[in-house]
């Protein structure tokens, strides 16, 4: 099979609601800082009623990393189920105008297409009320066996092990990628993903994942410790790759022996922090993909997180590419 894409992403199809909020509003609506929780349809209408005035804009974990290969100019393909409804058009609209291969077929008479709530408060930090709806639904029967292929790394949404069916999507699409030597990624998404499904994570990277996503905090909850240092020695155990993100210290990359520290790029004013893990993966996976070292892939991370921080939504607003040539990467 000849190489079709850089990266094929599995995730959640979501169209995110992003608006400004304050400390208190969070308290007053019983969400943890900085968390992403699961609510249900009704709970979704009655935040977003509350919510500030704020943008929609199509996200999603893996669809914003999608978003990324795209504005570095990668060949990228996207897997992921939305609703035959409005939001799912705009959603299917929005990846393909991109230059994504986006071609699941809708769920038709069923749950609407998902939706975040996301609160953005002054210090830049996101917390997500999502309802997953039509998302959920993706199943095996949409894995696309020439996608993933087809495709030099196969990505892996953490947010898709809450559901079963996606979760045997995952093994059939690692399965595919296994037997025609391509790498398999996969980002942990969130500390509360890891701490429903460790054991079904912890067996998935060990026999099926080649590299790692993470920040700091899901890999300490991952293997259970408060020491950072720590849990890399275990992570390193167990994937060929990890890249860990650790906020405003930068990122920490660990391939066999080999360790790199790449520092964040500086950005005048953190705005919204949605998607600076999303967009880290993308700019790694574009450096992996066309042949980068491993420091330099990070660095390519950093400079997409620090773009995607500097302002509101997930996805880059000016082209990753250019600014990759124009800092000499």
């Amino acid at each position: 099979m000849p190489d079709l894409y850089d990266v094929a992403a599995i995730g959640n199809a979501i169209v995110d609601v992003i608006a400004p909020a304050t400390d208190a509003f969070l308290a007053e609506q019983g969400m943890d800082k900085g968390a992403m929780m699961l609510v249900d349809e009704a709970r979704s209408a009655a935040l977003y009623a509350a919510m500030a005035p704020g943008l929609e804009a199509s996200g999603g974990s893996a669809g914003n990393t999608i978003a990324g290969i795209a504005s570095f100019g990668g060949r990228a393909a996207f897997l992921g189920k939305v609703a035959n409804d409005q939001l799912g058009q705009v959603f299917t609209h929005d990846m393909r105008a991109i230059g994504a291969h986006f071609d699941t077929a809708p769920l038709i008479g069923g749950k609407a297409t998902a939706v975040s709530m996301i609160n953005v408060t002054p210090d830049g930090e996101r917390t997500m009320s999502t309802f997953l709806g039509a998302s959920t639904e993706f199943a095996a029967d949409d894995i696309d066996p020439v996608v993933i292929e087809g495709a030099k790394i196969v990505y892996l949404e953490g947010y898709l092990f809450d559901a079963e069916s996606a979760r045997r999507a995952f093994a059939k699409a690692a399965g595919l990628a296994r037997a025609s030597g391509r790498m398999i990624a996969i980002t942990l998404s969130d500390g509360f993903v890891v701490e429903r499904h460790r054991e079904a994570l912890l067996g998935f990277l060990e026999t099926q994942v080649d590299l790692v996503f993470a920040n700091d905090t899901e890999i300490m909850a991952l293997f259970q410790t408060d020491d950072f240092d720590s849990a890399v020695e275990q992570l390193r155990g167990k994937v060929k790759i990890a890249a860990i993100t650790r906020g405003a210290q930068g990122s920490v990359i660990t391939a066999g022996g080999e360790t790199f520290t790449v520092e964040v790029f500086p950005v005048e004013k953190v705005v919204d922090t949605t998607g600076a893990g999303d967009q880290y993966a993308a700019g790694f996976m574009y450096g992996l993909a066309t042949g980068r070292p491993l420091n330099v892939c990070g660095q390519l991370g950093s400079l997409a997180a620090a773009e995607v921080i500097s302002h509101y939504g997930p996805r880059p607003l000016v082209s990753l590419k250019d600014l990759a040539a124009a800092k000499g990467l």
